[in-house]
């Protein structure tokens, strides 16, 4: 194969051909400004792999070669790989029925036709550089998380102090010689009691990149899973691949007690504390090379440098178990004399795990140095009958609240007894799955509603009963002023 098979285009040699071309087009009658038109119309439009068929924003830049062709990086490598390899015969290929070779010269008088596709468009990005002035107090920040989530007063009070210091800090980045520590968070908390909600409604507020991760499927360095930087990476990508507006996002890791150190095991422990030990330099803040749109480094993409100083980590955890290690540690050894206690005194204690302490979480498995780069530490409640009633009705964008709008685009209008909230919240108490139980619930008995609505252009409004949660009865249906009792 020649040298000339492949020629690779350099920037001035497309200028000069870019040049050519405009003086080409004019002496055929087209001026400079429809040129340029015409030229604004090829840019909507992104270009596909000769070989492989995939668009430059999966592959990468693009190699342009004679005749319109476009190959991408990877189909390029492997053709220079299959021909330089020696596990390729090619005197053998040659006589082989059905494989032809085919040189650069031959597609010389050949005009294939132009693949390309639309690309998306792209909003215009902004970025808003934080002031001081600008940051909400932490009173105003609890405001707006009080009209999504219900309860946890204590939870959202300080994640609201936490956020407004750690983004002072940010806006300030130094003041004088006094250097402001993060304010990681920890949150422990049963699950469906919140965690993760308070995280999506305090980005969307302070209008921050944010990034989810989930620490079950992160590894040592190696071995089979996420790298432990690929946490970064989301949040980059979060941030439309923008390194100084992630540098300022918030990355919550859930299930962080997955990766708690693994008692009585010879194995390696490649996902407990290992992991710990890996997330380190993270949480304090270091420079940290992420690939750009993957998950790995050993992609063929380009990496990136990415600060984490600026970085808020929040990680939550249900923590199982550690009620336990609470209650052991609150309990007397003895259980004789004046003094003791009952050994049930502490096992309704809902506010049990409030009661945690630094020492516990060490006993649970987690190691020193990370609870040191997690300074503020918070648990968050189990919800009971009463907060489950109000999660169904008071927040902005309530779960009945969807109901009512969905049938509201019917010209329905949708009610429900204070009986039935109570039913539904009873029968989520019975699940044990926090919140996430009440959409489970309703969307079983709203089945059948959804159904049958649409089909009677009569019904003017539907009432749900205790009755009909508990499946003894029907919901209540008001046709034009008169209600029946239907779809019992």
């Amino acid at each position: 194969m020649s040298d000339n098979d492949f020629i690779i285009l350099d920037e001035e040699e497309k200028k000069d051909q870019k040049d050519d071309g405009v003086q080409k087009e004019e002496s055929r009658g087209l001026t400079a400004s429809e040129h340029e038109k015409k030229e604004d119309n090829e840019n909507e439009y992104e270009k596909i792999c000769f070989i492989c068929h995939r668009p430059e924003s999966v592959t990468g830049r693009m190699i342009d070669l004679p005749n319109n062709i476009t190959v991408c990086p990877d189909c390029m490598q492997r053709s220079f790989d299959a021909m330089t390899s020696g596990s390729v015969d090619l005197n053998r290929l040659m006589n082989m029925p059905g494989v032809q070779f085919v040189n650069m010269s031959d597609l010389e008088n050949m005009q294939p036709k132009q693949q390309k596709i639309k690309k998306k468009k792209e909003k215009p990005k902004e970025f808003h550089q934080l002031d001081v002035k600008n940051i909400p107090a932490p009173h105003k920040i609890k405001a707006r998380l009080d009209e999504y989530v219900v309860g946890q007063e204590y939870a959202k009070k300080a994640m609201s102090v936490a956020v407004y210091n750690h983004y002072k800090r940010v806006a300030t980045d130094t003041m004088d010689d006094i250097e402001i520590e993060k304010s990681n968070m920890l949150m422990i908390g049963p699950t469906g009691c919140g965690k993760t909600y308070l995280v999506k409604t305090l980005a969307r507020l302070l209008d921050v990149p944010l990034a989810i991760t989930d620490a079950t499927s992160l590894t040592e360095a190696g071995y089979i899973g996420d790298d432990i930087e690929s946490v970064v990476s989301k949040l980059l990508a979060a941030a439309d691949n923008d390194v100084e507006r992630a540098e300022q996002g918030i990355i919550f890791i859930d299930e962080i007690d997955k990766i708690a150190k693994k008692h009585n095991t010879n194995q390696r422990d490649v996902s407990g504390e290992s992991v710990q030990q890996g997330m380190l330099k993270l949480l304090e803040g270091s420079e940290v090379e992420v690939p750009v749109g993957a998950n790995s480094k050993n992609a063929m993409v380009p990496l990136t440098t990415v600060n984490t100083k600026n970085i808020l980590f929040i990680c939550g955890g249900a923590f199982p178990d550690l009620e336990d290690i609470i209650k052991e540690r609150l309990q007397k050894k003895t259980s004789m004399g004046f003094n003791a206690e009952l050994k049930d005194k502490l096992d309704h204690d809902k506010d049990l795990l409030s009661k945690v302490t630094v020492e516990d979480l060490r006993k649970f498995g987690m190691i020193p140095e990370f609870l040191g780069r997690l300074p503020i530490i918070f648990t968050l409640k189990g919800l009971d009958k009463d907060m489950l009633v109000k999660i169904l009705k008071e927040p902005k964008n309530a779960i009945l609240k969807q109901y009512q709008k969905l049938l509201a685009l019917d010209e329905v209008r949708l009610d429900f007894d204070d009986d039935a909230l109570e039913a539904i919240a009873e029968k989520a108490m019975e699940k044990d799955t926090g919140a996430r139980a009440l959409r489970a619930i309703i969307e079983e008995f709203m089945l059948d509603i959804m159904y049958e609505i649409p089909k009677d252009d009569s019904i003017g409004e539907v009432t749900i009963t205790r009755a009909y949660i508990e499946g003894t009865g029907g919901p209540v249906i008001r046709l034009r002023g008169q209600a029946v009792p239907r779809l019992g």
